[in-house]
């Protein structure tokens, strides 16, 4: 499928004006080239009905899924193990759900249509797990103290399943294309624009931390501590919200349409180069390849690289090629252009990155689940009052990590860095991952020091009670879980923050989505990978002489040992990060080369006229 022309749906009120109140006006060319249109890029004026359908629409999600491990095991009478695998086997299915969602968005919706579905499934969703609550008959009799509980039946698992599923379609196309879609809406030409997009990548991260501290606190205590049914309540009213207020929008957004699969470009590239596998390597790339760029193309022109030589083969003009009278080729299945195997060039040369970034992310998933079940077995009393912190509402403190060393490393780090390396940014973007990485290894180190010790203190001085289906509650305080928890969110500001931004800028333009996508399929590759090794880890341990590492009763387990082992993981990932990171080569465009050649000429000829001087 050939990508058309940069193209929008128009309506009524988008009618060419300035009012000076940050709107930008721009004009753009329709499919046919012969028509001028006038486009108004609204900017910050439509961020309110952006950025608040994603605060509501996050706190709604979120509320929903924060503490969806508690409510499997406790109002589902699930076991622990089988309750973490099945959430990381949803978390996992919602990341891989955002390429597809990606693929229909860019190919056949569009942004705006693919998140008016999106928005409508992920309230629907959240009625039904509401409903399960809500409703008796749709979970099974509640256990109480009891050690042995009655799982759900068939139908009570289907019914919450179909809620599942229709968050996994709801979450799976707005992550993908939320931030691409508010993107959309400043005028990436123009100055204003530029700082715009920058100012709103950063309002969505903040917003998205402040949803997950909202959703992690108040509405996780209210569920623990009040009612399932008000707990679960709460997302659903703020997601009905999320809808009105993304739908009042409407005339007043900036709506790309969809303009064909960039993944159609990239198999062309792949099958010509197989096809031409035999051919000899061009002595002058830059010259000899065929390289016709269309008028109104949608990315920028890349400079030739030199690696991946056996795809520039996909370029290579042979007696059998045949050209249009516009220049293009005849087959593009059997000749592609040096700008499209480059573009080709920047994905391969991601996946790498990206496979590192994915097995990372373990870590993270892992701090989001386990440390819940150890802050039920250990003393979560704040103050002398008797209040009690929900083990759910632990992850805050990840979040909040990451939050405060965002602002730390945006005002304080990287000016400091600044001036020591020379960079804008401080350090490079995969100097940024690495050090995401290195955190979480030591995140996972920690883990297991401070389970030894909630362990050894359950086992050895007197315990505060007993935790429901688990076992006794150790004396040691749940803070100390805090540690671990804040080193993980300093991992993300590095990493995960490090990660969109690096997908973002080495993609090609017209795969905006598919770099959005691509962050949250590696999370769901994550979820995966820590659902087998749980399962893996609990079979082959249940019947060991040392015990099951991942027992119902943490005090009886070796959670530590679990710990230690991702801790190893980690520290291969992280070297063969550096490995890939010292072979990678950034996407460089003709017009960055260019503004770099004519910057060292300008500074050659101001040392010229220096010296001239002080002759």
């Amino acid at each position: 499928m050939e990508r058309k022309p940069f193209e929008v749906e128009t309506t009524e009120d988008h009618k060419p004006y300035s009012d000076g109140g940050g709107s930008d006006l721009t004009s753009t060319v329709d499919s046919s080239g012969d028509e001028q249109k006038k486009l108004v890029y609204r900017g910050w004026k439509v961020m309110p009905y952006i950025i608040g359908n994603e605060t509501f629409e996050k706190i709604g999600i979120i509320g929903t899924l924060s503490n969806l491990l508690v409510y499997l095991t406790q109002v589902f009478n699930l076991k622990k193990y089988t309750a973490a695998t099945i959430i990381n086997a949803f978390s996992g299915t919602i990341n891989f759900g955002t390429f597809f969602a990606a693929f229909l968005c860019d190919t056949y919706f569009g942004r705006y249509k693919t998140l008016s579905v999106a928005v409508i499934a992920c309230f629907l969703g959240s009625v039904f797990i509401l409903m399960t609550a809500a409703v008796p008959g749709l979970h099974p009799t509640p256990c109480g103290t009891k050690s042995s509980c009655q799982g759900p039946n068939g139908g009570q698992v289907l019914f919450l399943l179909l809620g599942l599923a229709l968050l996994v379609v709801g979450a799976g196309g707005i992550r993908p294309c939320n931030l691409a879609f508010g993107a959309d809406q400043f005028n990436p030409k123009s100055e204003s624009g530029k700082k715009g997009i920058n100012s709103f990548f950063n309002w969505y991260f903040f917003t998205f931390t402040f949803a997950q501290i909202i959703s992690l606190t108040l509405v996780v205590y209210i569920q623990s501590n009040v009612s399932w049914t008000i707990g679960l309540s709460i997302p659903v009213g703020l997601m009905f919200l999320a809808c009105v207020i993304y739908f009042a929008g409407h005339n007043l957004y900036v709506k790309v349409k969809a303009s064909g699969s960039p993944l159609a470009g990239i198999a062309r590239v792949i099958a010509a180069a197989i096809k031409k596998r035999g051919l000899k390597p061009v002595k002058k790339p830059c010259s000899d390849l065929y390289n016709h760029i269309p008028p109104n193309y949608a990315n920028s022109t890349l400079k030739y690289s030199d690696q991946f030589r056996f795809l520039d083969k996909a370029a290579v003009m042979t007696p059998d090629d045949k050209l249009k009278p516009d220049g293009t080729a005849s087959d593009p299945w059997n000749l592609c252009t040096m700008q499209q195997v480059e573009e080709v060039k920047c994905i391969v040369r991601v996946i790498p990155i990206w496979f590192a970034c994915a097995v990372y992310y373990l870590a993270i998933t892992l701090q989001m689940t386990y440390p819940v079940f150890q802050a039920l077995q250990s003393d979560r009393r704040l103050g002398s009052g008797g209040f009690k912190i929900p083990g759910g509402t632990y992850v805050v403190f990840l979040m909040s990590g990451m939050t405060v060393f965002i602002i730390f490393y945006d005002r304080v780090l990287v000016p400091s860095l600044r001036r020591v390396t020379g960079l804008d940014n401080g350090i490079t973007l995969l100097q940024r991952i690495g050090s995401g990485i290195f955190f979480a290894l030591l995140s996972m180190l920690i883990s297991g020091f401070v389970e030894e010790r909630r362990r050894a203190i359950a086992l050895t001085k007197p315990t505060l009670g007993i935790e429901p289906r688990a076992g006794e509650i150790s004396s040691m305080s749940a803070m100390w879980l805090i540690p671990q928890l804040v080193l993980a969110g300093i991992a993300e500001a590095f990493a995960a923050v490090g990660q969109m931004e690096f997908y973002y800028k080495q993609f090609p333009e017209n795969m905006k989505s598919f770099a959005g996508s691509i962050f949250y399929v590696g999370a769901g590759v994550s979820s995966y990978l820590a659902s087998f090794l749980i399962s893996t880890v609990h079979k082959t341990t249940e019947h060991s002489r040392s015990g099951n590492w991942l027992a119902e009763d943490l005090n009886k387990g070796k959670l530590d040992y679990f710990y230690f082992m991702i801790t190893g993981l980690m520290f291969v990932n992280m070297g063969y990060f550096l490995l890939m990171a010292k072979f990678y080569r950034y996407k460089v465009t003709n017009d960055e080369a260019n503004s770099v050649i004519k910057t060292y000429e300008e500074e050659t000829k101001e040392n010229q006229q220096q010296d001239k001087s002080y002759v």
